[in-house]
C-alpha cells in the first residue's frame, strides 16, 4: 500500500535521490528497484516506506543513516559456505517492501525512517571506516531488507570493494533483474530468504510473490554469486512436506545441488506470536527429506546442538565443520577441500 501524501514537506539531510526511476505524466514517478513497481505522484510515501516522491523527482529518506549497525560474526546471517569466522560490519536503516506476520526486526522493518528512537549518521566512506576500526573484513546489509535502501547499499559496496572488503547482502529476493545485476557486479555473497513455496502463502504472509524470489535465485546463480538459501518453517503455513518436497525440487532443477538450504525454527513473534514453535522433528524431518532428494548441505536453524548446525562432506561423510553457537571448535578443510576424501566442498572457503 502506497502512503498517500505522507511524505515530509522538505528534504533532509539524508536525502538522496533514486536510481532506477522513471519519470511520469503530472511529476508522478515510478520506482523500478522491487517488484512493487510504486508509482508515487507528488508528496507520496513508496510501500517500503523509504522512498517519497517530492516536486517530481524520487528521492531515498536515508541514505548514510542507518538504525542499526553492529559487528556480527559471518554465522550469524547465516552464510556457512563463505569465508568462515569472519567479521561482518552489519547495517540497516528502516523499511521494508514485505509485509511479513512474523517478521522478527518489525521494529525497524515496518517503521519510516522518522519513527525510529536513534539513529547513526554513517554515510558510505563512513561505513568503510568503521568496518576497518572493527576489524571486519565484510560489510553485510541486513537486519531489515537492504532493498529498500538500495542507493545507499551499492555506493558504499561499490566502496568496499575498492577497500578490500567483502559485501553480504541478507536479503528477502524481492528485486527487479536490473538493480540486481548492478548489485551483483560489486557482491560477494548472498543470505537469501525464499519464504515459502506457495505463491499464495507468499502474499498472505509475506504481502510478496514468489516468482521474483525465483527469478533472483536463478540471476544469482548464473551470475555466479556464492548464495545460501534461508526458508523459516512456520507451522500452518510453511511446514507442509509437499512444499518442502517441490520447493527442494525446484531448487534441485533450476539452481543445482550444491546451494547450502537453511531450515529455520519459528519462535513466535509480531503479529503470529500465538503460534507454537516449530518443532524440532518438522526440521528434523525436512532435512532428511532435503537431503534424500539431493541437496547437499542442508542445515536446521535456532536450534543449538543439533546435527543440522555441522558441515559434513557430501561424499565421505565426516565432519567438516563443527559449530556451537557461532563458535567453530572443529574445521577439517583444507583450501576448498575435505580433509579427509579431498572432495572440492562447495563455498568460498579461506585459501591454504
Amino acid at each position: 500500500m502506497i502512503f498517500k501524501g505522507d511524505a515530509p514537506k522538505k528534504l533532509g539531510k539524508y536525502s538522496h535521490e533514486g536510481y532506477l526511476y522513471r519519470k511520469l505524466k503530472s511529476d508522478r514517478v515510478a520506482c523500478g528497484i522491487c517488484p512493487n513497481r510504486c508509482i508515487l505522484a507528488p508528496g507520496d510515501r513508496s510501500v517500503c516506506r523509504s522512498k517519497i516522491n517530492y516536486d517530481g523527482k524520487l528521492f531515498s529518506l536515508a541514505y548514510g543513516n542507518p538504525c542499526s549497525v553492529n559487528t556480527d560474526p559471518i554465522e550469524k546471517k547465516p552464510l556457512f559456505h563463505f569465508k568462515p569466522r569472519i567479521k561482518a560490519f552489519s547495517l540497516a536503516t528502516t523499511g521494508c517492501n514485505f509485509r511479513c506476520l512474523n517478521c522478527q526486526n518489525w521494529e525497524i522493518s515496518q517503521a519510516k525512517p522518522h519513527e525510529v528512537p536513534y539513529t547513526y549518521e554513517l554515510f558510505p566512506d563512513d561505513v568503510i571506516r568503521a568496518a576497518t576500526k572493527s576489524h571486519a573484513q565484510s560489510i553485510a546489509y541486513t537486519y531489515s531488507e537492504p532493498i529498500t535502501f538500495f542507493e545507499y547499499m551499492l555506493d558504499t559496496a561499490r566502496l568496499a570493494k575498492k577497500a578490500g572488503l567483502y559485501n553480504l547482502w541478507v536479503s528477502n529476493a524481492y528485486i527487479n533483474q536490473n538493480p540486481l545485476l548492478e548489485l551483483c557486479k560489486v557482491l560477494d555473497a548472498a543470505s537469501v530468504n525464499l519464504k515459502s513455496f506457495s505463491d499464495d502463502i507468499y502474499q498472505k504472509l509475506n504481502g510478496g510473490r514468489l516468482q521474483p524470489v525465483l527469478n533472483t535465485f536463478k540471476t544469482l546463480h548464473t551470475q555466479g554469486i556464492h548464495f545460501e538459501i534461508i526458508n523459516l518453517v512456520v507451522p500452518g503455513y510453511t511446514d507442509d512436506d509437499d512444499m518442502i518436497m517441490r520447493m527442494c525440487t525446484w531448487i534441485l532443477e533450476n539452481i543445482g545441488p550444491n546451494h547450502p538450504l537453511h531450515l529455520l525454527r519459528f519462535f513466535p513473534r509480531y503479529k503470529l506470536d500465538r503460534l507454537p514453535p516449530t518443532p524440532v522433528s518438522t526440521l528434523t524431518r525436512f532435512r532428511e527429506l532435503a537431503m534424500q532428494l539431493g541437496i547437499r548441505y542442508v542445515y536446521v536453524g535456532n536450534v543449538a546442538r543439533h546435527e543440522g548446525n555441522h558441515t559434513y562432506c557430501h561424499n565421505c561423510k565426516n565432519l567438516l565443520i563443527e559449530r556451537l553457537g557461532y563458535r567453530i571448535p572443529t574445521y577439517n578443510l583444507v583450501g576448498n577441500r575435505c580433509k579427509f576424501c579431498n572432495t572440492n566442498i562447495p563455498g568460498v572457503w579461506h585459501e591454504v
